[in-house]
């Protein structure tokens, strides 16, 4: 089954033809974050306009990197949230009109789904049961998997997502948006032990994780410091990450040894973080636990994931009617 995928659930327009849920012919993303950068973070209206602009031609560029037509389409996948409304609503829209033109199954997906699928995309697929860190700036959840579609929530933040507190952070330091990439380019340089940040719930005995007081932590510091020219940024940035990715770690690990489970899977865009994916891996190896990340490709917002998680259903037989409406969040979500 040939299927086209579509994601604009934030600031990325995305689509792309995946056949029978694994081998991706194209995957075409088209990124907002100049029009966002001198605003610091994602402007909902700006967005939902830029995805409008380019969603023509992403899906047209999709289509021709796959050596497709839109004949050749066996089925529509796409993200009906969570996310921005506005955002997804042009995605759906799209794919909507393109399966009602074509006759075929159009099938709503939601966005967390995605992120934990984008693991079936690598060669070495997970095999269920595992638990999934499902981590990015919208979300930070701890799953465990049993097979497609079935999910069980095991934790999660009980205020920012983990790539929220790292934006958060790095506009408190000056360095743009978005802020994860620059934290971690400047942490490589740090020592993180040269400041002393908290570890929000890590001892809590549960699975929740908190990441909004780490943001104030950083205010502070800095205001004791006297600014952000008193402090070194590279030492402050690796502290901050040390302590982001030290939370994210313990709570996997035991949400595994909970579940009884043998393998881990970390996904999302924060799975890309450099410092995050390298503990997560030494950990993970001393206690003999499988770990699956995916490529970077598919760590952040993508289409590739949207398809791979719609095969799964479409080929279950489930479809969605034409009348399908975007959430925002996972409240929203339909049952």
């Amino acid at each position: 089954m040939i299927v086209l995928g579509i994601e604009s659930s934030c600031d990325d327009t995305s689509a792309s033809v995946v056949v029978d849920g694994r081998a991706v012919r194209s995957c075409v993303v088209s990124s907002q974050d100049s029009f966002h950068a001198r605003f610091g973070g994602v402007v909902p209206e700006v967005a939902s306009r830029a995805h409008m602009e380019v969603i023509d031609t992403v899906c047209a560029d999709a289509l021709e990197r796959a050596g497709c037509m839109p004949r050749d389409i066996d089925g529509v996948a796409v993200t009906n949230g969570p996310g921005l409304v506005g955002s997804i609503l042009v995605g759906l829209g799209f794919a909507k009109g393109f399966a009602y033109a074509r006759g075929i199954p159009f099938l709503g997906v939601n966005h967390l789904e995605g992120h934990i699928a984008a693991a079936f995309l690598e060669a070495d697929e997970p095999e269920f049961p595992f638990v999934a860190l499902v981590v990015s700036g919208g979300h930070t959840h701890l799953y465990e998997v049993t097979g497609f579609f079935r999910l069980r929530l095991l934790g999660q933040t009980a205020d920012d997502a983990a790539g929220e507190a790292f934006d958060k952070a790095a506009k408190l330091l000056g360095l743009g948006y978005p802020g994860g990439v620059a934290i971690d380019r400047l942490a490589k340089a740090g020592r993180s032990a040269a400041y002393d940040l908290p570890r929000p719930m890590l001892h809590t005995g549960d699975l929740m994780m908190s990441f909004s007081g780490l943001k104030t932590a950083i205010r502070q510091l800095l205001e004791r410091a006297g600014g952000i020219e008193r402090v070194s940024l590279p030492d402050l940035c690796a502290a901050f990450q040390e302590a982001v990715v030290d939370v994210l770690v313990k709570k996997s690990l035991a949400a595994v040894e909970q579940t009884n489970g043998r393998h881990l899977v970390i996904c999302g865009g924060v799975s890309a973080n450099s410092r995050l994916r390298d503990k997560a891996a030494t950990v993970c190896r001393e206690r003999g636990v499988r770990l699956t990340l995916p490529q970077f490709a598919y760590c952040t917002d993508n289409a590739a994931m949207i398809a791979a998680a719609g095969y799964h259903r479409l080929a279950a037989g489930e479809r969605s009617a034409l009348g399908l409406n975007s959430y925002a969040t996972l409240g929203q979500a339909p049952s």
